[in-house]
């Protein structure tokens, strides 16, 4: 593929009438991508917020990411607005955390290697900026404010929701693209439900056959600055994020940095958005997170009191990639093959009976030998952590004994064969 030396974040347009949002990148000038966000209608009336377009940048910023790992050039060039010296530090954290992963499998140095550029002094010129801090008046108070929560599909999000629903929250779900399994999930709550479709530039396609560089991207990071431009074109008080205790911890080193799959919804990135949303976009708007202090463990034993989701919920991200409408049935929730199914099954048999944690997943993956390496791994015994959206290998372990003393699943082939690991 061919080499670019710099990447520009060219603009961002919002059209009010027709919600539709536009996020502009180029690569040398050669090559352009366009990528939309349709937003659903009823936005014209709000749409003058003043806090909408530093919300609106910071989304373009980092949805960039998706076209700058292409072949990551060493020049930035922003277009959109002026940064200063304390945001593009927070951009180019985001950027060469958020892509360590990325940058470990395609075995190169991103460290010190992403400068956005800074004006040196935001003086007068600057003033009409869209980063320029601005506040869109006094919220309402906690007892009464209008929460935005996005909606996964799978535990930690249905655990933030019952949690929020019992204390008798005015809620609004906020899921990114449509499907018949996320469908089926929101019917079931029953709660009003915002829908944006993401549709990534085709240009980005037909790079990546051509043999651009592809990988993991700081994926929450995006939704979380998605969920902040709704949260202002619709008034909500607070978004509230669903990211548990583990995901602060990371998975390997490279060039001597800590490599984190999680990174973004890590506490260090949760702060930090917090912290840019308040200094830059609007000091009113909160952004919450109710499962920060809670382990996996935790947030299981919680999930396990709701039943009624048993058969609707997956936190399978590959099954998302293989799934289609026509697929999308019952028993395709699951691949029971990847990180994410070995480590849910661990965490479900620890504290559900045997036939329901069978019926969740229509199968037993502790009698499935080819899953033993993945096992071991996620109970820290050899390699490390898998790349994905697992606990850390304690909470494996503290699992794994709480299975044995149940006792329903030690005549099982992987559980024998792990039976000294906790």
């Amino acid at each position: 593929m061919q080499q670019y030396q710099s990447f520009t974040f060219d603009a961002y347009e919002f059209d009010p009438a027709t919600g539709r949002i536009e996020l502009r990148y180029s690569l040398d000038d050669d090559v352009h991508f366009t990528e939309t966000l349709q937003l659903p209608d009823g936005c014209k009336a709000i749409a003058s917020k003043r806090s909408l377009a530093p919300a609106l940048q910071m989304l373009h910023l980092l949805g960039g990411v998706s076209y700058f790992k292409t072949c990551c050039p060493e020049k930035i060039l922003v277009k959109s607005g002026d940064l200063s010296k304390e945001q593009a530090k927070f951009f180019q954290s985001v950027y060469e955390n958020g892509l360590g992963e990325f940058a470990y499998k395609n075995k190169v140095n991103l460290w010190g290697k992403i400068s956005f550029p800074a004006m040196k002094k935001i003086g007068s010129a600057a003033q009409t900026s869209p980063l320029k801090k601005l506040s869109t008046g006094k919220r309402a108070n906690e007892q009464t404010s209008k929460l935005l929560v996005p909606l996964g599909g799978g535990k930690d999000s249905i655990v933030t929701i019952e949690k929020l629903r019992t204390e008798g929250k005015d809620l609004t779900l906020l899921r990114m693209g449509t499907h018949p399994l996320i469908d089926a999930l929101v019917g079931a709550m029953q709660l009003p439900c915002i829908t944006v479709e993401r549709t990534l530039a085709p240009e980005l396609m037909k790079l990546n056959a051509e043999g651009a560089m592809n990988g993991h991207v700081p994926i929450t990071a995006y939704l979380s600055a998605l969920a902040v431009v709704v949260a202002e074109i619709y008034g909500f008080d607070a978004v509230v994020m669903s990211n548990e205790q583990s995901a602060s911890e990371g998975n390997v080193e490279h060039f001597g940095k800590p490599i984190n799959h999680q990174w973004s919804k890590g506490a260090e990135a949760e702060q930090m958005i917090r912290s840019y949303i308040h200094d830059n976009i609007d000091p009113n708007l909160r952004y919450e997170n109710l499962l920060r202090d809670m382990t996996e463990l935790q947030i299981v034993k919680d999930f396990v009191r709701y039943p009624q989701y048993f058969e609707l919920f997956t936190s399978c991200n590959r099954n998302w990639k293989l799934i289609n409408e026509q697929r999308a049935t019952s028993n395709s929730r699951w691949c029971t093959s990847c990180p994410k199914c070995a480590f849910l099954f661990l965490m479900l048999a620890a504290h559900l009976p045997k036939r329901d944690v069978l019926r969740i997943f229509e199968g037993n993956l502790f009698e499935n030998e080819a899953l033993l390496p993945l096992f071991r791994q996620l109970l820290g015994i050899e390699g490390f952590k898998p790349f994905e959206c697992v606990g850390t290998p304690e909470e494996s372990r503290e699992a794994l004994a709480m299975i044995r003393n149940r006792g329903d699943f030690n005549d099982t082939i992987v559980f024998k064969s792990l039976s000294d690991a906790s």
